[in-house]
């Protein structure tokens, strides 16, 4: 396939899980790709196993860094077409404990980082350009323990359906993927014990009518089709890939 011969993608968070997946993707057909992400030693392990792909340090929390690894991406590449906002954080907390660390924290990666890295990246769009943010499900639904990060990406989904209509009359979409439950790195990350993970995994996955969690490469799918000229009528939606979690009775 070639849906993005010659294109020049940027993807954030492109180390593992998801964007790693993305990235690859976008390779197999056809696009030059960069990507970013804040740890040196995954990022270097990233670089290595995709082969030719530009690999920028930038941690999602730095604007200046993030806005400087958008504008050295555009200059490799000569120029962008297609924005994959995959950098994430996850950590889950309670009423009883957030704080404002976890807010300033998951706010700045999941939220601030998705304007200032779109404000960013605008300048370099042509008519015809991509923005696809990853959103979550959480950001749709109240599941309780999630209260910070569901409010980031909400806070997210609202800036696609915002930043799609500010940038509609230049010709540039945004979109936004929402996964569900899918097997990544980012649950090892969530300062729970191995026992803790093994049951949320347990109770999430009876929740959901396909059974059991998605993969990286399910959602890069849906991502790339949303980057691609197939969704070319398509701006200011999040498209939901959580199987059948939020939308089907399990």
């Amino acid at each position: 396939m070639s849906r993005f011969s010659m294109k020049k993608v940027l993807v954030t968070g492109g180390t593992s899980g998801i964007g790693f997946a993305a990235a690859r993707r976008f390779l197999a057909e056809g696009a030059r790709v960069t990507i970013t992400g804040a740890d040196a030693g995954r990022l270097a392990e990233a670089e290595h196993a995709l082969g030719d792909v530009v690999a920028l340090a930038a941690d999602a929390r730095d604007v200046g860094a993030t806005t400087a690894a958008v504008d050295e991406a555009a200059r490799r590449m000569g120029g962008l077409d297609i924005v994959f906002l995959n950098a994430g954080a996850a950590r889950f907390a309670s009423i009883e404990t957030a704080d404002q660390a976890l807010f300033d924290d998951l706010m700045a990666v999941n939220a601030r980082a998705v304007l200032f890295t779109a404000q960013a990246a605008a300048r370099h769009l042509p008519r015809g350009g991509a923005i696809v943010v990853n959103t979550s499900v959480n950001g749709r639904m109240g599941m309780p323990g999630t209260l910070v990060y569901g409010a980031t990406k909400a806070a997210a989904r609202n800036l696609v359906r915002t930043l799609a209509g500010e940038l509609a009359p230049r010709g540039i979409r945004v979109n936004a993927i929402s996964p569900g439950p899918i097997e990544t790195p980012i649950y090892g990350k969530l300062g729970l014990s191995p026992e803790q993970l093994q049951g949320i995994a347990q109770t999430l996955a009876a929740k959901i009518p396909l059974g059991r969690f998605g993969t990286p490469d399910e959602i890069a799918g849906p991502a790339l089709f949303l980057a691609s000229d197939d969704a070319s009528y398509i701006t200011g939606t999040e498209l939901v890939a959580d199987g059948g979690w939020t939308d089907v009775m399990s």
